[in-house]
């Protein structure tokens, strides 16, 4: 990782300062500036424009640069004059809001102004200067603030320094500060007293970046092949003259951040997409069982949409060197720039995300005795079936919440336990034995809804990543008791997290710069939902059109339940209803679940039940509904007079292709 920051950083030196190659930073003595020369400032991208989330509230925009040259010296022991310096944007600024402890200003900010680029280790004497925080928002290195004068410093390898920025007194050599926060209000954030000392040098320059400024993308309209921008104009108001080149740049290009093709649900193999599994009401899945196809509903993918949509909290346990692209959820992070005090109660650092990028799965309509379980890591393509390559590091992990911050700097987020590892066979290029899937029970709801969130630990700037989470499904079978509900769908819907829908924030404080809430937060505008399994009716309904039992004729009932078969069919059993209607029905007995007057002991698979209407419903004529809770009855009515003397007929029943009387009865025979 050190070495990538080092590449990175030499890469942004270059483009930032093309054609400044023999300028220093800061400023050296010697030479002195042609009289007349004017002190004029151009402002630039700071290396790279990012690509940012349209879901984001609070998206890191690229760094702005601003590069000045010229100017007269400034006698030594003189007071460094101050501008103020606003950023206007075409979306809100929500960088957190960390009303520090010295002097509070509740709308003070991460965002931070950096004089010099100290601790960068470029040439010059503000690179070599240690980081140093003016925590005087209001008034920066103005009076009463962080004053600076024009003074002389040994803080660097090249000896006594003339001409630079010092802090105590005139006659100090204490380097001043150079890190300043930045105000927010709506849609900008302003650099109070910002100090502003022409180079002492003919050819060197004085670099004044700005950071860790977080935007509202989901404000950018973002479609099609053409992404969205979010564009940075700058004003410079000071007691000189200074002219200002370039104010207007394009600091992020917006792009729907999940990717509304690849975010879906695979099917268990992971060879395509899936609508859904299906399930039976009479069936029981169990994720204790060896079988992957009793539980096993899918795979949830989220996929990115463009390369650098995944993040990481962190890419370096230290990300404090100006121009360095980290790619990660947080920005350039400066601990000593903290609202930490008692008073304020709360203990955020400037530039530290709360946690890396989190996936959210939210479940609705999830029917009453069912349990969704989901994979706790990713499972990508060693998931049910024909992937031989073990699994070798995790991509994601489920975490206990999707808003609560994952602590300090370095932390490892709070993980869910596994409650145990479900055995996937493996499929005809898999070998022997099979896949361990290490699993925890999503938390339903009474309203039948549930979510699951995991946090990206490990990604790759450089390539769509696509990571993969198991679902399996559990019950336990009652088609009698219509447990599970049924029919029914269960849906998900895939997005990034935290969101509105999980009550941490509203979409209108979501999207507005906070003290409180936690970074990364996303809207729910651009959630992608999808079917994930459907629950079918475990019974058949059957129609028996003419049953009798009076003048000498009497019907006999026979109702085969044909689950057991040579197709694959799962085995079921269950009880039957028979509903009467007609002349001389049966009463209901009160121990008879309505509307049924005669409920059949259970029907075991590859069974028939049969029974005489003479014995079910005496002196009874009419039509009588059979109701199994099971797939696959079958029924046969014979009727005749007594010992089939004179006459004798027989029929299949009808079968109805629904429970609802709109729906057309078919004769299956």
């Amino acid at each position: 990782m050190p070495e990538f920051r080092k590449l990175i950083l030499a890469v942004a030196v270059v483009a930032l300062f093309a054609g400044l190659a023999s300028a220093q930073v800061g400023g050296f003595p010697g030479g002195g500036v042609s009289a007349g020369q004017a002190f004029t400032c151009g402002v630039t991208n700071g290396a790279v424009t990012p690509t940012l989330r349209a879901e984001g509230y609070t998206e890191l925009t690229g760094d702005i640069v601003i590069i000045c040259s010229g100017g007269a010296p400034l006698a030594p022991s003189t007071i460094i004059p101050t501008a103020n310096i606003t950023l206007f944007l075409n979306t809100t600024v929500t960088s957190r809001l960390l009303p520090t402890s010295s002097v509070l200003n509740a709308t003070a900010s991460e965002a931070l102004l950096l004089v010099d680029e100290p601790g960068s280790a470029l040439t010059g004497y503000g690179p070599q200067v240690p980081q140093t925080f003016c925590g005087n928002p209001n008034v920066g290195a103005g009076p009463g603030g962080c004053v600076e004068w024009v003074g002389t410093s040994t803080n660097t390898p090249a000896g006594v320094i003339a001409g630079v920025p010092v802090s105590g007194s005139a006659a100090g050599n204490t380097a001043g500060a150079n890190m300043f926060q930045g105000v927010t209000s709506g849609n900008q954030v302003t650099f109070f007293g910002i100090p502003v000392l022409p180079p002492t040098s003919s050819g060197d320059t004085r670099v004044f970046r700005i950071t860790n400024v977080r935007v509202n993308a989901n404000g950018i309209v973002a479609g099609g092949a053409t992404p969205g921008s979010v564009t940075a104009s700058l004003s410079i108001n000071s007691s000189t003259s200074l002219a200002i080149t370039n104010s207007t740049l394009t600091v992020g290009f917006v792009q729907q951040g999940l990717s509304p093709t690849g975010t879906l649900l695979r099917n268990n193999g992971n060879t395509g997409s899936s609508g859904g599994g299906s399930f039976a009401q009479c069936s029981s899945a169990s994720v204790t069982s060896t079988s992957s196809a009793t539980a096993a509903i899918g795979i949830l993918q989220f996929q990115e949409n463009f390369a650098t949509a995944f993040k990481v909290r962190q890419n370096a346990l230290v990300q404090n060197i100006p121009g360095t692209i980290y790619n990660s959820e947080s920005g350039f992070i400066q601990p000593s720039i903290n609202s930490a005090s008692s008073s304020l109660g709360t203990t955020s650092v400037a530039g530290l995300a709360d946690y890396g990028t989190r996936l959210k799965a939210t479940f609705n309509n999830v029917p009453s005795g069912v349990t969704l379980y989901v994979s706790t890591h990713d499972v990508i393509n060693d998931f049910n079936g024909g992937f031989t390559a073990p699994y070798v590091a995790s991509q994601a992990v489920l975490v206990v919440s999707e808003a609560a911050s994952d602590g300090g700097s370095g932390v490892a987020p709070a993980q869910v336990s596994q409650s145990a590892t479900f055995q996937v066979a493996q499929g005809a290029s898999g070998g022997t034995g099979g896949l361990q899937v290490p699993y925890a029970p999503v938390a339903i709801s009474a309203a039948g809804s549930g979510l699951a969130v995991w946090e990206v630990i490990n990604t790759n700037p450089n390539a769509i990543d696509t990571i993969g989470f198991g679902l399996f499904i559990n019950y336990s079978a009652n088609a009698a008791a219509n447990s599970p509900a049924a029919p029914s769908t269960i849906t998900v819907t895939l997005s990034f997290a935290p969101t509105p829908s999980g009550g941490a924030f509203t979409s209108t404080t979501g999207a507005a710069a906070s003290s409180t809430l936690p970074i990364p937060r996303f809207s729910d505008s651009l959630d992608i939902t999808k079917n994930i399994a459907s629950i079918a009716l475990c019974n058949t309904p059957m129609l028996f059109p003419y049953v009798i039992n009076v003048n000498g004729f009497d019907t006999g009932l026979a109702i085969a339940n044909t689950t057991s078969d040579p197709f694959g069919t799962a085995p079921q059993a269950g009880t039957c209803g028979l509903a009467f209607y007609g002349s001389n029905a049966p009463a209901q007995p009160a121990t008879s679940p309505a509307p049924y007057q005669f409920t059949t002991p259970v029907v075991a698979t590859g069974t028939v039940y049969a029974n005489l209407a003479s014995t079910l419903a005496p002196g009874f004529s009419g039509y009588m509904i059979a109701t199994c809770n099971f797939q696959f009855a079958h029924g046969f009515a014979f009727v005749s007079d007594v010992g089939a003397r004179n006459l004798a007929m027989g029929y299949l029943a009808l079968i109805f292709t629904s429970t609802s009387r709109s729906a057309t009865e078919a004769l299956n025979n």
